[in-house]
């Protein structure tokens, strides 16, 4: 095959260059059409209510601040007094993410192609798996607390599902990505599928499969605090309480957001931090 001449390469590159360049382009007219489109449908679904809105974007938070300000000897009694809901919350995120990652291991290695014990029922585990993730978790939890009344253990439940079909996801794909040579050594001497998989792909899949489950639990601790406005117990009950009465509360919402988002940033750091050791090794 001849070599292309260098005005030829030069051409091909140009051609190539504008076809990019076109794409873009008329993507980002479908982009700003859709984004338009979209407004004009929020515009008339809101009364046509939202530019005029717009000025008193602020007010709202302007007003709680102002509140808790003129009461802030309130806010360390408020702190101590939400802190047991916190704890709560924190134990929700907590019990859900392992149950959920214990789950997700299994459905993970059932899932993965060269590793799962039932090589024909990959596809139904991995559909299991999708189906679990479908669902949001503010849905489940709305139909258990209906089955099962108001508490953490709706919560717990509907966070654990989802978090299962989530981490399987990513475990699943993590563990397709791991070196098969080990399994085939064990294999060649007689070890089971459960001795395969133990000694032979845990230890290559533990770091990652425990660093996206750190990350999963921070994601939890912001469901189980927003699925406390529906019943589920836990600090976002209290927040709802708080801010359903409005003014004359609104020192409590700040000493309950002051304490959520210090124990979400602590736990991020925490986790970031540990993830690092991790994958460093």
């Amino acid at each position: 095959m001849a070599a292309l001449a260098p005005d030829d390469i030069r051409d091909a590159y140009l051609e190539l260059t504008r076809r990019r360049r076109l794409y873009g382009g008329l993507l980002l007219v479908i982009f700003v059409a859709m984004m338009a489109a979209g407004f004009r449908l929020a515009e008339s679904r809101n009364a046509g209510g939202f530019v005029d809105g717009l000025p008193m974007l602020l007010a709202f938070p302007s007003e709680v601040l102002a509140e808790a300000w003129q009461k802030r000897a309130n806010l360390p009694g408020l702190l101590a007094e939400h802190l047991p809901s916190l704890v709560e919350t924190l134990n929700i995120a907590a019990v859900s993410t392992l149950m959920g990652g214990l789950m997700a291991m299994g459905l993970a290695l059932l899932s993965t192609r060269g590793l799962a014990r039932w090589p024909r029922l990959t596809g139904l585990f991995r559909r299991l798996m999708d189906a679990l993730r479908a669902v949001p978790e503010i849905v489940v939890a709305l139909v258990l607390i209906y089955i099962l009344g108001g508490g953490p253990v709706p919560a717990v439940i509907a966070i654990s599902l989802h978090t299962a079909g989530a981490l399987g996801k990513l475990f699943s794909e993590v563990a397709e990505n791991a070196d098969l040579k080990p399994v085939e050594g064990l294999a060649s001497v007689g070890a089971g599928w459960s001795q395969q998989v133990g000694l032979g792909v845990l230890p290559q899949v533990a770091p990652n499969w425990l660093s996206y489950a750190l990350m999963r639990f921070e994601i939890n601790l912001r469901a189980s605090a927003i699925l406390g406005f529906v019943g589920a117990g836990g600090i976002g009950y209290d927040l709802k309480l708080a801010m359903q009465w409005g003014m004359g509360r609104y020192d409590e919402v700040v000493a309950i957001f002051a304490l959520l988002f210090v124990a979400i940033v602590a736990i991020d750091r925490l986790s970031d931090h540990a993830r690092s050791r991790l994958v460093r090794g």
